[in-house]
Protein backbone atom coordinates (compact mmCIF):
# COMPACT_ATOMS: atom_id res chain seq x y z
CA UNK A 1 0.00 0.00 0.00
CA UNK A 2 1.50 3.70 -0.66
CA UNK A 3 -0.12 6.70 1.16
CA UNK A 4 0.91 9.55 0.16
CA UNK A 5 1.30 12.59 2.86
CA UNK A 6 -1.17 15.26 2.51
CA UNK A 7 -0.30 18.60 0.05
CA UNK A 8 -1.40 21.85 2.26
CA UNK A 9 -0.72 25.45 1.36
CA UNK A 10 2.12 24.14 -1.25
CA UNK A 11 3.67 22.46 1.44
CA UNK A 12 4.36 18.77 -0.17
CA UNK A 13 5.27 16.24 1.65
CA UNK A 14 6.95 12.69 -0.37
CA UNK A 15 5.19 9.71 -1.30
CA UNK A 16 5.99 6.57 1.38
CA UNK A 17 4.55 3.51 2.15
CA UNK A 18 2.71 2.99 5.52
CA UNK A 19 5.73 1.04 6.77
CA UNK A 20 8.26 3.58 6.33
CA UNK A 21 5.87 6.14 7.78
CA UNK A 22 5.55 3.92 10.55
CA UNK A 23 9.12 3.37 11.01
CA UNK A 24 9.51 7.46 11.25
CA UNK A 25 7.82 7.25 14.88
CA UNK A 26 10.24 4.43 16.17
CA UNK A 27 12.04 6.94 18.07
CA UNK A 28 15.78 6.22 18.79
CA UNK A 29 16.34 9.13 21.24
CA UNK A 30 15.21 12.88 21.80
CA UNK A 31 16.67 14.37 18.56
CA UNK A 32 14.68 11.14 15.93
CA UNK A 33 11.49 12.67 18.04
CA UNK A 34 12.26 16.24 16.99
CA UNK A 35 13.61 15.35 13.19
CA UNK A 36 9.96 14.31 12.57
CA UNK A 37 7.83 16.66 14.94
CA UNK A 38 9.94 19.75 13.62
CA UNK A 39 8.67 18.48 9.98
CA UNK A 40 4.91 17.95 11.23
CA UNK A 41 4.59 21.78 12.14
CA UNK A 42 4.86 22.66 8.62
CA UNK A 43 1.07 22.45 7.84
CA UNK A 44 0.62 24.91 10.39
CA UNK A 45 -0.11 28.06 8.62
CA UNK A 46 -3.09 30.08 9.74
CA UNK A 47 -5.08 31.18 12.78
CA UNK A 48 -7.02 28.57 12.06
CA UNK A 49 -4.95 25.68 11.69
CA UNK A 50 -3.54 26.79 15.52
CA UNK A 51 -7.15 27.35 17.05
CA UNK A 52 -8.15 23.93 15.72
CA UNK A 53 -5.28 22.45 16.72
CA UNK A 54 -5.76 23.52 20.39
CA UNK A 55 -9.40 23.17 20.10
CA UNK A 56 -8.78 19.38 19.46
CA UNK A 57 -6.40 18.40 22.18
CA UNK A 58 -8.51 20.18 24.72
CA UNK A 59 -11.50 18.27 23.18
CA UNK A 60 -9.44 15.50 24.17
CA UNK A 61 -8.56 16.93 27.58
CA UNK A 62 -12.14 17.17 28.36
CA UNK A 63 -12.77 13.35 27.25
CA UNK A 64 -10.00 12.56 30.17
CA UNK A 65 -11.77 14.65 32.60
CA UNK A 66 -8.66 17.43 32.97
CA UNK A 67 -10.14 20.25 34.42
CA UNK A 68 -6.49 22.97 34.66
CA UNK A 69 -4.30 22.36 31.44
CA UNK A 70 -0.84 24.09 31.16
CA UNK A 71 0.28 24.32 27.53
CA UNK A 72 3.88 24.80 25.92
CA UNK A 73 4.36 26.41 22.34
CA UNK A 74 7.31 26.63 21.10
CA UNK A 75 6.89 30.04 18.67
CA UNK A 76 10.14 30.07 16.89
CA UNK A 77 9.14 26.53 14.90
CA UNK A 78 6.76 28.65 12.98
CA UNK A 79 8.29 32.30 12.81
CA UNK A 80 11.30 30.87 11.69
CA UNK A 81 8.93 29.86 8.49
CA UNK A 82 7.66 33.09 8.14
CA UNK A 83 4.66 32.66 10.19
CA UNK A 84 4.07 35.81 12.00
CA UNK A 85 4.05 35.68 16.22
CA UNK A 86 0.38 36.92 16.28
CA UNK A 87 -0.96 34.11 14.10
CA UNK A 88 0.65 31.89 16.39
CA UNK A 89 -0.86 33.47 19.83
CA UNK A 90 -4.31 34.59 18.30
CA UNK A 91 -5.11 31.00 16.98
CA UNK A 92 -3.98 29.21 20.50
CA UNK A 93 -5.73 31.89 22.71
CA UNK A 94 -9.16 31.33 20.88
CA UNK A 95 -9.45 28.00 21.43
CA UNK A 96 -7.87 28.31 25.27
CA UNK A 97 -10.85 31.10 25.98
CA UNK A 98 -13.15 28.95 24.52
CA UNK A 99 -12.43 25.96 26.50
CA UNK A 100 -12.63 28.30 29.68
CA UNK A 101 -15.87 29.33 29.16
CA UNK A 102 -17.25 25.86 27.16
CA UNK A 103 -15.65 22.58 28.71
CA UNK A 104 -14.65 23.89 31.97
CA UNK A 105 -10.92 23.66 31.39
CA UNK A 106 -9.08 26.33 33.10
CA UNK A 107 -5.65 27.32 31.16
CA UNK A 108 -1.89 28.48 31.80
CA UNK A 109 -0.02 29.32 28.57
CA UNK A 110 4.04 28.43 28.33
CA UNK A 111 6.12 30.14 25.65
CA UNK A 112 8.95 27.87 25.31
CA UNK A 113 12.69 28.99 23.40
CA UNK A 114 14.13 26.45 21.40
CA UNK A 115 17.85 26.09 22.51
CA UNK A 116 18.96 24.55 19.55
CA UNK A 117 18.47 27.99 18.09
CA UNK A 118 21.21 30.89 18.38
CA UNK A 119 20.21 32.96 21.95
CA UNK A 120 20.38 35.75 19.77
CA UNK A 121 16.91 33.82 17.98
CA UNK A 122 15.44 33.46 21.84
CA UNK A 123 15.77 37.42 22.94
CA UNK A 124 14.06 38.20 18.99
CA UNK A 125 11.32 35.93 20.24
CA UNK A 126 11.11 37.60 23.43
CA UNK A 127 10.49 41.01 21.78
CA UNK A 128 8.05 39.58 19.38
CA UNK A 129 6.09 38.20 22.66
CA UNK A 130 5.89 41.44 24.62
CA UNK A 131 2.91 42.90 23.55
CA UNK A 132 1.03 39.65 24.48
CA UNK A 133 2.50 39.22 28.06
CA UNK A 134 -0.57 39.63 29.07
CA UNK A 135 -1.73 36.47 28.22
CA UNK A 136 1.49 34.45 28.38
CA UNK A 137 1.64 32.69 32.11
CA UNK A 138 5.66 31.78 31.94
CA UNK A 139 8.27 30.81 29.85
CA UNK A 140 10.48 27.23 29.24
CA UNK A 141 13.31 25.83 27.72
CA UNK A 142 12.53 23.06 25.36
CA UNK A 143 14.06 20.65 22.00
CA UNK A 144 17.03 19.35 22.02
CA UNK A 145 19.26 19.12 25.87
CA UNK A 146 22.29 17.68 24.58
CA UNK A 147 25.47 20.14 23.97
CA UNK A 148 22.68 23.40 24.83
CA UNK A 149 22.94 24.08 28.46
CA UNK A 150 20.93 25.96 30.27
CA UNK A 151 22.83 28.99 31.23
CA UNK A 152 23.10 29.98 27.68
CA UNK A 153 19.39 31.39 28.50
CA UNK A 154 20.07 33.05 31.16
CA UNK A 155 20.01 37.03 30.12
CA UNK A 156 16.70 35.95 28.28
CA UNK A 157 15.46 34.30 31.46
CA UNK A 158 16.01 37.44 33.51
CA UNK A 159 14.15 39.34 31.05
CA UNK A 160 11.22 37.22 31.93
CA UNK A 161 11.14 37.12 35.56
CA UNK A 162 11.56 40.75 35.76
CA UNK A 163 8.46 40.65 33.38
CA UNK A 164 6.54 38.74 36.34
CA UNK A 165 6.22 35.52 34.46
CA UNK A 166 6.89 32.15 35.70
CA UNK A 167 9.91 30.03 34.57
CA UNK A 168 10.76 26.18 34.20
CA UNK A 169 13.24 24.24 31.80
CA UNK A 170 13.69 20.80 30.22
CA UNK A 171 16.46 19.66 31.89
CA UNK A 172 17.86 16.43 33.09
CA UNK A 173 15.51 13.95 30.29
CA UNK A 174 18.86 13.30 27.94
CA UNK A 175 21.40 15.82 29.62
CA UNK A 176 22.81 15.63 32.65
CA UNK A 177 21.76 16.54 36.52
CA UNK A 178 24.03 19.83 35.93
CA UNK A 179 21.56 21.28 33.51
CA UNK A 180 18.58 20.08 36.40
CA UNK A 181 21.34 22.41 38.32
CA UNK A 182 22.26 25.09 35.79
CA UNK A 183 18.04 25.97 35.55
CA UNK A 184 18.03 26.23 39.29
CA UNK A 185 20.90 28.37 40.23
CA UNK A 186 21.09 30.35 37.03
CA UNK A 187 17.40 30.65 35.09
CA UNK A 188 16.11 30.37 38.39
CA UNK A 189 12.97 27.99 37.08
CA UNK A 190 10.17 27.42 39.48
CA UNK A 191 9.77 23.75 37.73
CA UNK A 192 12.02 21.36 36.53
CA UNK A 193 10.39 19.80 33.38
CA UNK A 194 11.20 15.86 32.93
CA UNK A 195 14.47 15.68 35.64
CA UNK A 196 14.72 12.46 35.76
CA UNK A 197 18.03 12.03 36.01
CA UNK A 198 18.84 13.74 39.07
CA UNK A 199 18.47 10.51 40.55
CA UNK A 200 22.31 10.66 39.12
CA UNK A 201 23.09 13.27 41.75
CA UNK A 202 21.99 12.58 44.85
CA UNK A 203 23.27 15.83 47.14
CA UNK A 204 21.00 17.77 44.17
CA UNK A 205 17.92 15.02 44.97
CA UNK A 206 17.53 16.15 48.55
CA UNK A 207 18.12 19.88 48.05
CA UNK A 208 15.21 19.78 45.22
CA UNK A 209 13.26 17.01 47.72
CA UNK A 210 13.74 19.81 50.54
CA UNK A 211 12.74 22.69 48.36
CA UNK A 212 10.00 20.99 46.86
CA UNK A 213 10.85 22.15 43.29
CA UNK A 214 8.05 20.36 41.16
CA UNK A 215 9.46 17.77 38.38
CA UNK A 216 6.86 17.18 35.68
CA UNK A 217 7.68 13.58 34.82
CA UNK A 218 6.40 11.98 31.02
CA UNK A 219 6.72 7.87 31.78
CA UNK A 220 5.61 7.24 27.95
CA UNK A 221 7.94 9.71 26.08
CA UNK A 222 10.47 8.35 28.58
CA UNK A 223 10.06 5.12 27.28
CA UNK A 224 9.36 5.94 23.93
CA UNK A 225 12.83 8.25 23.79
CA UNK A 226 14.38 5.12 25.42
CA UNK A 227 15.82 7.15 28.07
CA UNK A 228 14.46 3.89 29.66
CA UNK A 229 14.28 0.68 28.26
CA UNK A 230 10.89 -0.19 29.74
CA UNK A 231 8.58 1.42 31.83
CA UNK A 232 9.53 -1.04 34.96
CA UNK A 233 12.73 0.94 34.96
CA UNK A 234 11.35 3.98 35.34
CA UNK A 235 12.00 6.13 38.58
CA UNK A 236 8.80 7.91 39.14
CA UNK A 237 7.48 6.40 42.06
CA UNK A 238 11.50 5.98 43.90
CA UNK A 239 11.37 9.38 43.41
CA UNK A 240 7.83 10.05 44.90
CA UNK A 241 8.82 7.86 47.61
CA UNK A 242 12.29 9.86 48.22
CA UNK A 243 10.00 12.94 49.05
CA UNK A 244 10.16 14.23 45.48
CA UNK A 245 7.33 16.77 44.08
CA UNK A 246 6.44 14.73 40.94
CA UNK A 247 4.04 14.48 38.48
CA UNK A 248 2.34 12.86 35.64
CA UNK A 249 2.44 14.55 32.36
CA UNK A 250 1.61 13.77 28.40
CA UNK A 251 4.37 15.32 26.51
CA UNK A 252 3.37 15.33 22.99
CA UNK A 253 0.84 12.95 23.18
CA UNK A 254 0.41 12.55 19.77
CA UNK A 255 3.60 11.07 19.45
CA UNK A 256 4.80 9.18 22.21
CA UNK A 257 1.40 7.05 22.84
CA UNK A 258 -0.80 8.26 24.50
CA UNK A 259 -2.23 11.22 26.91
CA UNK A 260 -2.51 11.59 30.76
CA UNK A 261 -4.77 8.71 31.61
CA UNK A 262 -3.03 6.73 29.27
CA UNK A 263 0.66 7.82 31.28
CA UNK A 264 -1.17 6.92 34.56
CA UNK A 265 -2.50 3.32 33.37
CA UNK A 266 0.83 2.33 32.05
CA UNK A 267 2.56 3.88 35.50
CA UNK A 268 -0.04 1.76 37.12
CA UNK A 269 0.34 -1.77 34.71
CA UNK A 270 4.29 -1.40 35.49
CA UNK A 271 4.75 -0.38 38.58
CA UNK A 272 1.80 -1.18 40.76
CA UNK A 273 1.45 2.24 42.47
CA UNK A 274 -0.12 1.66 45.77
CA UNK A 275 -3.60 3.73 45.63
CA UNK A 276 -2.24 6.59 48.01
CA UNK A 277 0.90 6.85 45.72
CA UNK A 278 -1.63 7.86 43.02
CA UNK A 279 -3.98 10.07 45.25
CA UNK A 280 -0.50 11.86 46.20
CA UNK A 281 0.60 11.86 42.28
CA UNK A 282 -3.08 13.61 41.11
CA UNK A 283 -2.45 16.24 44.61
CA UNK A 284 0.98 16.81 43.14
CA UNK A 285 -0.66 17.88 39.91
CA UNK A 286 -2.54 20.87 41.11
CA UNK A 287 0.21 21.31 43.83
CA UNK A 288 2.83 22.25 41.18
CA UNK A 289 0.41 24.05 38.61
CA UNK A 290 0.52 28.10 38.47
CA UNK A 291 -3.13 27.69 39.37
CA UNK A 292 -3.41 30.32 41.98
CA UNK A 293 -3.54 28.86 45.96
CA UNK A 294 -7.32 28.74 46.61
CA UNK A 295 -7.87 26.77 43.28
CA UNK A 296 -5.21 24.43 44.04
CA UNK A 297 -6.92 24.03 47.74
CA UNK A 298 -10.13 23.32 46.41
CA UNK A 299 -8.98 20.68 43.84
CA UNK A 300 -7.32 18.94 46.16
CA UNK A 301 -9.57 19.03 48.78
CA UNK A 302 -11.95 17.43 46.03
CA UNK A 303 -9.14 14.50 45.59
CA UNK A 304 -9.77 13.82 49.02
CA UNK A 305 -13.46 14.00 48.55
CA UNK A 306 -13.50 10.83 46.45
CA UNK A 307 -13.84 7.53 47.41
CA UNK A 308 -12.05 5.20 45.62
Amino acid sequence: MVLRMASRNGINLPYTTVDELTRLFEFKDLQSFLDVYYQATAVLQTEQDFYDLTWAYLKRCQAENVVHAEIFFDPQSHTSRGIAFGVVMEGIQGALLQAGSELAISSRLIMCFLRHFPVEDALATWRAAEPYLDRIHGVGLDSSERNFPPRLFTDVFALARDAGLKTLAHAGEEGPPDYIRQALELLHVSRIDHGVRITEDPVLLAEVAARQIPLTVCPLSNTRLCVYAAMEDHPILSLLEQGLLVTVNSDDPAYFGGYVNNNYRAVTAALAPSREQIIQLAKNSFTASFLDQGSKDSWIEKIDAIEI
